[in-house]
């Protein structure tokens, strides 16, 4: 239960940032009022005590409500995906935002903006992010701006473009920007940051300037982001390639998209240090490396993974699969999903049967031939079986994979130890439905470079009969009354 008096209205809840940090209030028990122009698709995302107030930063009249009350807002919105101009778009939303906490008496507005010298012709993006601080600021109303650069984590769009770029290309040609230097930081320590400017001690309207103490170009975090992962990149400097060629290139290689591109790479070609040292004597905070920081993404999207259901996840974010699956972060999914008319229970049977004896329920002869396969390659192929025809517990051997979570008549989640270039799962789930029951079943392959990329895609029309005949075969066993237990 919320144990703070104060009120904390925050905006771009849904976002990745926002989203973030709403989960990290909640959990500090402090009272959050969420701002969103769709409060549906926030509902599922917050805590039963958080409020939900429909507003639109551009729609003046509609702020009033949800600023009542109010003590501290988080200002983590722009426009950049909008297909409109922008610039004018985030200054009229900072306008109405500032004049709005003006009016219902807010104590401090907290907002997230960018780094780059204001001493230099920056970007429309960088231009813009600035031009929304010194708005809020005329407001009135008292404003803590955080300047960042690069934010380290899952789901961060320049990390996603790193990620991407040395994913998938082993020789890349570089254009300037990728020797310009910038001062990361990991999303903990941002969320840290914005979590303290709550209670930071500040007379008047600041600004901090806030990044880890490397200061290292996009090629060093390229490298660095290789060495982690296990990859050999190389690195082809040229001094061509402009903003709009570098966005071209930048579409057809990563998942930004077009129109967000072409602004980012507009804002690669600047700078973005800190220059002013004043956060780390105002707060108690000291960013980690951004070796730790790229080591704590990789190790939290494995922690995440394993507490994930696939399913909720991919329906919140409404992502729609094509050709190959689902891409979900790093991730590649395959996920496929049957109704049958039995309990929960009996749908599960089969699967908990799965492998050795009993085999994968269609095209056994497929997994006999990628388990020799698999030997040649130095893997363990199919000859281990499984120990016991019907039980299962973490940590046991089924064929070529290994049991990593097992929750009888609920989930059953596979690792596989085959010789793959990356890693990759099997898992299960079933769950109630009226008279009967839903499984789910999902393939998933955390691919490393290029060549994992390749492997995915390559069998994938293999893949897709065989996972949709396994599943068929699963229902078909499961309504045919499957034995529970011997």
């Amino acid at each position: 239960m919320p144990t703070s008096p104060r009120l904390i209205l925050l905006t771009g809840a849904t976002g990745y940032i926002g989203g973030r940090l709403l989960r990290r209030f909640e959990e500090a028990g402090e009272r959050v009022r969420c701002l969103a122009r769709r409060p549906a698709q926030l509902a599922a995302r917050v805590g039963g005590d958080t409020e939900i107030a429909q507003g639109d930063v551009l729609d003046a009249a509609s702020l009033g409500a949800a600023m009542r009350g109010v003590d501290t807002a988080y200002y983590l919105v722009h426009s950049m995906g909008d297909d409109r101009d922008f610039e004018t778009l985030d200054r009229i939303a900072a306008e109405n935002f500032g004049a709005a906490a003006r009016e219902a008496g807010v104590r401090r507005i907290v907002y997230l903006g960018g780094l780059g010298s204001s001493a230099e012709a920056l970007s429309s993006h960088l231009r813009s992010r600035q031009q929304v601080g010194r708005v809020l600021a005329a407001s009135g109303v008292q404003v803590i701006e955080l300047r960042a650069s690069i934010v380290i984590g899952s789901g961060s769009l320049s990390f996603e473009m790193i990620r991407a770029l040395v994913e998938r290309l082993p020789v890349m040609i570089t254009p300037r920007w990728v020797s310009v230097k910038a001062q990361p930081i990991g999303i903990a320590d941002l969320l840290a940051y914005l979590a303290l400017a709550l209670d930071v001690r500040a007379d008047g309207n600041r600004v901090y300037e806030i990044g880890a103490a490397d200061r290292l170009s996009y090629g060093d975090l390229m490298r660095e982001y290789a060495r982690q992962r296990g990859l050999r990149r190389v690195m082809i400097p040229v001094p061509v390639l402009t903003p709009r060629l570098s966005s071209l290139w930048l579409g057809l290689v990563t998942p930004l998209y077009a129109r967000v591109g072409r602004k980012l790479a507009e804002s690669l070609k600047h700078p973005t240090v800190v220059e002013d040292q004043s956060a780390l004597a105002d707060f108690p905070l000291r960013p980690k490396s951004v070796r730790d920081a790229i080591a704590d993404a990789l190790r939290n999207e494995d922690r995440e993974f394993a507490e994930t259901r696939w399913s909720d996840a991919l329906s919140s974010a409404g992502i729609a699969p094509g050709w190959g699956g689902t891409r979900f972060g790093n991730r590649l999914l395959d996920q496929r999903s049957i109704r049958v008319a039995c309990t929960p229970a009996r749908a599960f049977a089969p699967i908990q049967r799965i492998g050795g004896e009993t085999g994968w329920y269609w095209g056994n002869w497929l997994w006999r031939l990628r388990g020799f396969a698999d030997i040649l390659a130095g893997g363990v192929g199919m000859r281990r079986g499984r120990r016991h025809p019907v039980d299962l517990c973490v940590g046991d051997a089924v064929d070529w994979w290994r049991v990593e979570v097992i929750e009888p008549g609920v989930q059953l989640r596979l690792f596989a130890e085959m010789k793959v270039p990356g890693r990759a799962w099997l898992e299960y789930q079933v769950t109630p439905d009226g008279d009967g029951a839903v499984i789910r079943q999902t393939a998933i392959f955390d691919p490393v470079g290029l060549a994992g990329i390749l492997y995915w895609y390559g069998i994938y029309p293999v893949h897709a009969l065989v996972f949709r005949g396994m599943l068929r075969g699963i229902a078909r066993i499961a309504d045919c009354g499957f034995p529970i237990s011997d």
